[in-house]
């Protein structure tokens, strides 16, 4: 399945779950354009969606690493747009982030695949995992996740 095929599913998803009100989201995220990502599998049985972004040199810190915010935001950008999928909507309560190896210019890609694991009313529970090209872990994220009474950004 291709991005163009991921974002279809998502927009048939969102805008049976959302109704009227879908024009009121951005989807994918400004911050998820803006890290120039890319969506590659869903599956929405399996409450699993895999994304890819490139290791960009503006979000570099001073040792000529990505900084360890942006490869928490490359998980959040993951595991976001799973959880409207999986969820009504919701918004992150915790997010742990354990890193493995700092992510070099070398490494080009990071792959990240997040994994929806449980439901709790209101919380919701998920993984994300965070990959070099030859599969070696950079991080693993556990998050925690909160269904909201009112959508996020209307109050």
């Amino acid at each position: 399945m291709g991005q163009q095929e991921i974002l279809q599913q998502f927009e048939a998803v969102l805008r049976k779950r959302l109704g009227d009100s879908y024009d009121d989201y951005a989807f994918p995220p400004p911050v998820f354009q803006e890290m120039e990502g890319e969506f590659l599998e869903l599956d929405l049985e399996a409450g699993a969606l895999t994304a890819r972004f490139p290791v960009l040199e503006k979000f570099f810190n001073p040792y000529h690493t990505l900084q360890g915010g942006m490869v928490a935001a490359a998980a959040d950008n993951t595991l976001g747009p799973l959880s409207v999928l999986v969820a009504p909507p919701n918004l992150t309560r915790r997010m742990e982030i354990t890193y493995a190896r700092p992510v070099t210019a070398d490494i080009g890609l990071i792959t990240v695949t997040a994994q929806f694991l449980e439901r709790d009313d209101p919380l919701l529970y998920f993984r994300a995992d965070l990959y070099d090209p030859e599969g070696r872990r950079l991080a693993r994220v556990k998050a925690t996740h909160w269904i909201t009474a009112d959508p996020p950004g209307s109050r």
